[in-house]
């Protein structure tokens, strides 16, 4: 009688050539049943594959688990519950290396839009990719006999999928910050075992939920619109953007990037500044590719206190907003609707962008009184939203930031401030830019604009009191 659970190892050559599992040498006719979702792994995932296999063979590893395959074992047929996706690009990999005879690439899919385009897609880009590169059979022969999957068998089929189940909602999801630590941390090479504790201890230390909006709702919202791009959702597909330059990186522009933190870095950890009383030198910009490894822990602490100093409007800590009355209002009165808080994200994230750019470490009063007037432009921009629309959704937002709402003062202001050299061409620009409103066209707090003039405890119940002393309100 056969085991209801099996547990077991397989190389990828011997599951899918030999179609036997490697540890228990029991062969597998390997389907894909008819509820399996279809086959939606894009040229990205497929290249994210290659590439990941291509540096565990430069690193010279002697097996490289490369994820679980739950089968389903019915009358000799082994229908596969979790790890289709995977296994249909290892086949496809594996044919353009050479390896003609693989049956599992006769299985029979569904005529849908996904298996069509996405299997002749992503041979092609494999296609494109190995046509000369693996001349020796390097890589063939890692990806036979290196990469390895954990699989689990199982005659119940209730079972497979309580364990399918259970892989996929064990605990807490990894959030895209989590995955980022994980790939940042093996970039550590030649960093020692004192200074890695040191920076996973600063890490975990730090608030979660604050850390992982930081990278979501700032950094990587910024660094898209930036370059005129729309931020969707930060997940797993698209943390490529904070993967950075590795070490092994050697182009032209990576070089540039890890000379230009090299320099700031060795500058700010010697004795030069102190000696010379010359300022220290940022070793980052948000709109710049992060550097793997130890820097990019030293990235989110830099970005995490910063973006702290910059919402806490104390008037004796930090150095940039600093008992702001305006900003004293909108914590005070405008932080409850979703409304609020999405024009708040947009403010934040303006005046964040120009500290990164413009702003020196430790600021002089003169970097503080510019920085002062950029942050009732970044309020007027904001609001001016906020203003005009009595609901504020992500998609206003997003069509108000891209300069194709129809109301005043839509504009990138974060790809405006990445193209100007100086916070004086900057204020120049959004002088010439931001426009006054006009009271028939607010919908926002129209009610009670005639008691704009009113305080409570000092500070001005309605954020269009500022409109109008910065004049930016027309009846």
């Amino acid at each position: 009688m056969q085991k209801q659970l099996t547990l077991a190892v397989t190389t990828i050559g011997d599951l899918l050539l030999e179609n036997t599992i490697t540890s228990n040498k029991e062969c597998v006719d390997l389907r894909i049943p008819e509820y399996q979702r279809p086959y939606k792994w894009t040229a990205k995932n497929a290249n994210q594959l290659l590439d990941d296999i291509i540096q565990a063979m430069n690193d010279k590893k002697e097996v490289y688990r490369v994820g679980t395959l739950i089968l389903h074992r019915d009358n000799g047929i082994y229908n596969i519950v979790d790890g289709q996706q995977r296994t249909i690009t290892f086949a496809l990999l594996l044919n353009v290396l050479g390896e003609d005879d693989i049956d599992f690439l006769d299985n029979k899919l569904f005529n849908n839009q996904y298996n069509i385009h996405n299997i002749k897609n992503n041979f092609r880009t494999y296609k494109r990719r190995l046509s000369v590169a693996d001349a020796n059979g390097a890589l063939k022969e890692f990806v036979k006999n290196k990469c390895e999957l954990i699989v689990v068998i199982t005659d119940n089929l209730s079972e497979a999928f309580q364990f399918f189940d259970s892989q996929n909602a064990r605990g807490k999801a990894l959030y895209p910050h989590d995955l980022l630590k994980a790939y940042h941390l093996r970039e550590m090479r030649n960093i020692t075992v004192e200074e890695t504790e040191k920076m996973v201890k600063i890490w975990e230390d730090t608030d979660q939920k604050k850390l992982s909006r930081l990278f979501s709702e700032y950094l990587y919202r910024i660094k898209e619109w930036a370059i005129s791009n729309r931020p969707d959702q930060l997940n797993e597909k698209n943390i490529d953007i904070f993967k950075g330059i590795t070490a092994k990186d050697n182009q032209p522009y990576a070089q540039y990037y890890k000379g230009a933190f090299a320099y700031a870095d060795g500058l700010n950890h010697s004795s030069q500044p102190f000696v010379t009383g010359s300022k220290m030198v940022k070793p980052f910009q948000i709109n710049a590719p992060v550097i793997a490894g130890k820097p990019f822990f030293e990235y989110a602490k830099h970005y995490f206190d910063l973006l702290t100093d910059i919402q806490d409007n104390d008037k004796y800590r930090g150095y940039f907003i600093n008992g702001n009355e305006i900003v004293k209002t909108l914590d005070t009165f405008y932080n409850r609707r979703i409304g609020d808080r999405i024009t708040r994200m947009l403010f934040d994230s303006a005046v964040l962008l120009y500290v990164d750019r413009f702003c020196p470490i430790i600021p002089l009063r003169e970097d503080l009184d510019i920085f002062d007037k950029f942050t009732s432009f970044a309020f007027i921009w904001a609001y001016s939203m906020r203003a005009q629309y009595q609901n504020v959704s992500w998609l206003v937002a997003q069509n108000y930031v891209d300069g194709k709402s129809d109301v005043k003062n839509s504009l990138n202001i974060y790809k405006t401030i990445v193209e100007m050299d100086s916070p004086n061409r900057l204020i120049s620009k959004l002088s010439d830019c931001l426009m006054p409103l006009i009271t028939v066209n607010i919908k926002d707090g129209k009610d009670s604009i005639n008691d704009c003039d009113k305080e409570e405890d000092g500070v001005f119940v309605n954020y269009l009191h500022y409109f109008v002393t910065l004049n930016f309100l027309e009846d």
